[in-house]
């Protein structure tokens, strides 16, 4: 399935309708990227199937289409089976107003049995049913075709693909059933996020490796932590002052940290304790130092979104976005 210029083992969004459907519509929504990208973006892997990695350069994950279904001298057994295979979540996109599904109907029974991706039905082009109890009955019949095709109920979200409407419902749902890709098609701080995750885990490398070494690490670590958070400060455009540092601890919370300042010294906590989360045992460990840098910075990054965007911060979700991240990269 793939043309080599991608990995291998990213995860795979598959995408199944008609023609018109919503699919590139879709994809605009969940990446925010333009429509022109998007139109452009998708590269041939099959005679009949596209795939589109996101984000562009430095992928995390990969959009698959599997086009031609209904056209005449076409079998898309090979392709599909090569799909299944590859998948790790199918969205069957099917416009309201179009009742004729066989295609795609049958295109879904034929992988039903093996079909190892969670299956999500999303409808679109509801706008163009304007009364709601007519708009309903639609969705009704739609959910049976698919669900006699698939053999069970399939999970599914109404969204306006044209306003964004409903693709609040369509992430959580994607998060839940693959929760590595829950940042990578998030909002736009984490979309922003995206864009410096890089800077972060060099530095979190740096971080690293520095504890690999006696004594180095109880200054190296802590250093390159303080110099991440300069850099990310920088690239937000906020400006690190003592009134930002003293914020941003606050709302992170000092109390983790309490073990390893006795080794790191009131000077460094001083200056923002960029270990909080660390035990007094971790700075011997080139992992737990690791983690505990990037999700350092993953609290950075909503901490400097919602300053440089004008928003309010709120302690819990920056805490949050901590624990999440260092628990997934001790897990």
């Amino acid at each position: 399935m793939s043309d080599g210029s991608a990995d291998e083992n990213l995860p795979v969004i598959w995408l199944l309708g008609k023609t018109g459907a919503g699919k590139s519509s879709l994809v605009h929504q969940l990446t925010g990227l333009p429509d022109a990208v998007i139109g452009n973006g998708f590269s041939p892997c099959t005679r009949t199937a596209t795939h589109f990695d996101f984000p562009q350069g430095a992928p995390l994950m990969r959009f698959l289409d599997t086009r031609g279904l209904g056209e005449a001298h076409y079998d898309p057994t090979e392709d599909l089976a090569k799909a299944e295979e590859a998948a790790h979540l199918l969205i069957v996109v099917a416009k309201v107003d179009d009742p004729v599904q066989g295609e795609v109907a049958d295109a879904l029974a034929k992988v039903r049995r093996g079909v190892k991706a969670h299956v999500v039905l999303v409808h679109s082009g509801g706008d163009l049913i304007p009364d709601t109890q007519e708009r309903a009955r639609a969705m009704v019949r739609m959910q049976a075709v698919f669900a006699k095709a698939l053999g069970a109920k399939v999970p599914e979200v109404e969204a306006n693909l044209k306003t964004g409407e409903g693709m609040d419902a369509l992430r959580d749902i994607i998060a839940a059933k693959l929760p590595e890709l829950a940042e990578v098609l998030a909002d736009a701080e984490g979309r922003r996020w995206l864009a410096h995750r890089e800077l972060v885990l060099w530095y979190a490398g740096t971080a690293a490796g520095a504890d690999t070494l006696p004594i180095v690490g109880a200054v190296g670590a802590p250093a390159a932590q303080v110099a991440m958070l300069t850099s990310l400060a920088l690239k937000y455009g906020v400006e690190w002052d003592w009134k930002r540092r003293a914020e941003f601890a606050a709302a992170l919370g000092l109390g983790a940290a309490a073990g390893y300042g006795a080794s790191y010294g009131v000077r460094q906590l001083a200056k923002l304790v960029p270990v909080v989360g660390q035990t007094a045992g971790a700075a011997a460990s080139g992992l737990m130092s690791f983690a505990a840098t990037v999700a350092l910075g993953r609290a950075a990054a909503v901490y400097l979104h919602r300053v440089s965007s004008g928003e309010q911060v709120e302690a819990d979700e920056i805490k949050r976005k901590y624990s999440d991240a260092l628990r997934r990269r001790q897990s």
